[in-house]
């Protein structure tokens, strides 16, 4: 975050066209020293008919505001998309068949509305490059450039976490449900973009909760 964004963002600041990516460009970035808790964080998840940008598609998004500390419901949102091809075999992992996406969004309102969402907040996925590496494309066909803003990955914090206590990682201990586990955090409904989203939210509020009072923005990034 901070210059390095900046740095990145000027890349593209002849060619972004404008719209709700360039508006949240122009929402201030928050300070990496500032308390998590004064930090507005967007959970968010997807759910994809590949795991390769490149050949599959956004099916469907879900998200939810985290603000002072606390997820936010009401905030919550779920919205499908309808994709331009089938979903094939992937809907044997998201459980979203042909016939559930027929009624569905295109994804530019899709990718809008999300953004209107993201403006002045902190993204938060877990394994964040899958997700990204899908909303940049959007974004890039849309606007002419990545998405470009700043996001915690609650894998690598748990990444990072292991290794800090010298600990070996096990086969699904990085998965959203086994990072849950270390917390005592209830088994989730997997493979649903929102129900995976507000499991994100819960995990990051119990790994800030874990790590105790100090916790600043910049020890998430």
């Amino acid at each position: 975050m901070g210059p390095g964004l900046r740095l990145k963002r000027l890349r593209y600041r002849g060619q972004v066209v404008r719209g709700p990516l360039a508006d949240c460009w122009e929402a201030p970035l928050p300070k990496p020293g500032a308390d998590w808790r004064q930090v507005a964080f967007l959970a968010c998840d997807g759910e994809m008919s590949s795991l390769e940008a490149t050949e599959g598609e956004l099916l469907s998004l879900g998200w939810l505001p985290v603000l002072d500390g606390a997820a936010q419901l009401a905030g919550a949102q779920h919205r499908v998309v309808r994709p331009s091809g089938g979903v094939g075999q992937s809907a044997v992992v998201h459980q979203l068949r042909d016939v559930d996406l027929a009624g569905g969004e295109e994804a530019d309102a899709v990718l809008d509305a999300f953004l209107a969402a993201a403006r002045g907040r902190v993204l938060v996925f877990h394994n964040a490059r899958l997700d990204l590496a899908f909303l940049d494309r959007l974004c890039q066909a849309r606007y002419g450039a990545p998405l470009l803003l700043p996001v915690v990955d609650t894998l690598r914090l748990e990444q990072r976490l292991l290794a800090r206590r010298d600990q070996s990682v096990k086969t699904g201990e990085l998965t959203l449900g086994g990072c849950r586990a270390r917390y005592g955090l209830p088994e989730h409904a997997a493979h649903n973009a929102l129900t995976d989203a507000l499991a994100t939210a819960e995990l990051l509020l119990a790994h800030a909760a874990a790590r105790g009072r100090g916790l600043r923005l910049r020890d998430l990034l």
